[in-house]
């Protein structure tokens, strides 16, 4: 989600770190900054929004030095704001972090019972006052990371600096991607990295650090160990990439880079926002919604996000009761809709500037009803109009087809479910632990899910040269089926249609025969067997069935031209692993055909337009 950046050898650090931000600056960020150390002081240069003014600021300061740190911030925990902005610095020890400090309320509770003083609103400070701490007992700032650490419940990647031990940078790793770029010959030099572009003007050799692991680097040595202080051996990696491909983690296209990214990204929307021993969700900013006193709900969107909304409504009205109607933001605000003060409406865009949907936000204030927006950029247009906003957190979506925004948004909407659900009784404490257990263990399924990839692909040589398609499923996941059949057309150009699978006898049964591939979730749930029906009518008129199955299933296997199998979770979770498989067949397809992926002919990322 953001960038960390550090160097150390015998150039200038800031020209250094400035130059591999800039390489990072794709990934998306609200505010920037670093901390360059020289004799025994540290400069620290920070500021709200783009790079350029961070730029600028170090044009005026003088910041000489060897070593140092920077980062891009794309803000989860307090607004983006200079005084956010990364690195955070206490008593001589200047910190940058990617992650979330799950239990930093806490800690922040007992550092200021110990007298700390905290400038920011982030749970990244706090990390700045425990190895500020640690570093008064040891003096060793490799052994105080270690030590701060084993108080710190989260994900992480960070690199600290400290006036005390001026001449080493320590870096560790928890579920957030950390490089280390080995200087080349004698050049004595190093850097460290949240992502390979930063690392590419210094050096293509590189060592990779895994979860747990910590990194102490000096101009001449990298040092890696566990962080209970068993050494590591890393053999270093030779990176060789372009430029572009760096950015694209190697990956063809940023879309199938980013189908890869979803488990990460779906960790990061809710970490930090469930407290699983509660069974309940915390948001921040939420108290000037009367949740209580809602009797409808709206949900407004457009596209994929539109689909995303189909599925919130499917949740909502399970686990709370509350009358919930999906609109069209384009057709909302022509339509004198029927909202006032206890009316909710939940405005959802990838982007926050999607015209359309800001004219129905609009239009809804006008008539009285409060607004939560679900969206993936900071300050947009739309967080700006609502009441309060729920960031996805998925980084920045390159490609045009939108993939982990739209599983972060169905993320974001389960979330909300059950905030919702819990504050007005209709979700108990132990139903509330229950799903939120089921939520933390999908990042593995879907991971599990990317590994349908080599049989995908297979299927999509058979089927590439099809001229139209049909997408099926039912229930919660007949949404599904609309965002499959939208991701084909998007972006291999080949025309698919998606429906509830009751209604194909209806009318687009007369469109089937050994020519059009039907493609089936059929997934088990409740409406499983009557799915199966479907396929037997599909397969009866010459059809040919391309079905996303359980694993352990047998009845669709049985009679399906082609299986893709996914783990098992709860119906509530299903619309989230079910997308992946087929955002990895429209792909493919699409690159058989030879199609610009991630820009697809007449469209736009952002719709800012009506």
């Amino acid at each position: 989600m953001c960038g960390i950046v550090g160097y150390i050898g015998r150039g200038q650090a800031g020209e250094a770190i400035l130059e591999g931000l800039k390489k990072l600056e794709y990934r998306g960020y609200d505010s920037a900054g670093m901390a360059i150390l020289n004799d025994g002081d540290v400069t620290l240069l920070r500021s709200e929004g783009k790079m350029k003014n961070l730029v600028e600021l170090a044009k005026s300061t003088p910041h000489a030095g060897h070593i140092g740190i920077g980062h891009t911030r794309w803000a989860t925990h307090g607004r983006p704001s200079e005084a956010n902005a990364h690195p955070h610095l206490e008593a001589g020890v200047a910190v940058v972090h990617n992650g979330i400090i799950e239990n930093y309320l806490s800690l922040r509770k007992e550092l200021s019972k110990d007298g700390a003083e905290f400038k920011s609103e982030t749970d990244t400070e706090i990390l700045a006052h425990l190895i500020a701490r640690e570093m008064r007992a040891t003096k060793d700032l490799e052994a105080a990371v270690m030590r701060a650490l084993k108080y710190v419940k989260g994900t992480y990647a960070l690199a600290v600096i400290s006036v005390d031990d001026p001449d080493k940078i320590v870096g560790a790793r928890m579920e957030c991607p950390l490089v280390v770029g080995i200087g080349r010959g004698d050049s004595e030099e190093a850097v460290i990295s949240s992502d390979i572009p930063a690392i590419m003007e210094i050096t293509k050799e590189a060592i990779f650090l895994n979860d747990g692991e910590i990194v102490t680097i000096t101009k001449d040595t990298i040092d890696v160990k566990t962080l209970d202080g068993k050494e590591v051996t890393k053999t270093p990696r030779t990176i060789d990439w372009s430029p572009v491909m760096a950015e694209k983690d190697g990956y063809r296209h940023f879309m199938l880079k980013e189908i890869f990214e979803q488990p990460r990204a779906v960790t990061d929307t809710f970490r930090g926002q469930v407290m699983e021993e509660e069974g309940d969700v915390f948001f921040e900013d939420f108290e000037g919604l009367n949740i209580t006193g809602i009797e409808r709900i709206y949900i407004i969107a457009c596209g994929t996000s539109w689909h995303s909304a189909l599925i919130g409504k499917f949740l909502i009205e399970e686990f709370t009761g509350i009358p919930t109607e999906v609109d069209l933001a384009s057709e909302f605000r022509y339509r004198d809709p029927l909202a006032n003060e206890k009316t909710l409406i939940i405005a959802i865009s990838q982007s926050g500037e999607t015209a359309d949907t800001l004219a129905a936000i609009k239009e809804a204030k006008r008539k009285g009803a409060p607004v939560v927006a679900i969206c993936n950029v900071i300050e947009s247009s739309i967080s700006r109009e609502s009441l309060t906003t729920i960031y996805t957190h998925a980084g920045p979506e390159i490609g045009v087809a939108s993939t982990k925004a739209f599983t972060t948004q169905l993320t974001a909407l389960y979330l909300l479910s059950i905030f919702i659900a819990r504050r007005r009784g209709s979700v108990d404490k132990d139903l509330g632990v229950e799903l939120i257990q089921e939520l933390t263990k999908l990042p593995h399924k879907i991971e599990e899910s990317l590994h349908t990839e080599e049989a995908i692909i297979k299927i999509a040589k058979k089927y590439f040269h099809a001229t139209d398609f049909l997408y099926l499923a039912r229930g919660i996941n007949y949404p599904i089926a609309l965002e499959g059949a939208l991701k084909l057309k998007e972006i291999s150009y080949i025309h698919a249609e998606g429906y509830p699978a009751g209604e194909m006898k209806h009318g687009p049964i007369a469109l089937i025969d050994e020519d059009m591939p039907v493609v089936v979730v059929a997934t088990r749930d409740s409406h499983y067997p009557k799915v199966v029906a479907n396929i037997e009518e599909v397969k009866a008129r010459g059809g040919s069935v391309i079905a996303v199955v359980n694993e352990g299933d047998v009845d669709v296997t049985a009679i399906a031209d082609e299986v893709i199998v996914i783990p098992h979770t709860t119906h509530h979770l299903s619309p989230i692993i079910a997308p992946v498989p087929l955002q990895l067949l429209a792909y493919h397809i699409a690159v058989l055909k030879g199609t610009d992926v991630d820009q697809p002919r007449n469209l736009a990322k952002s719709v800012t337009v009506e």
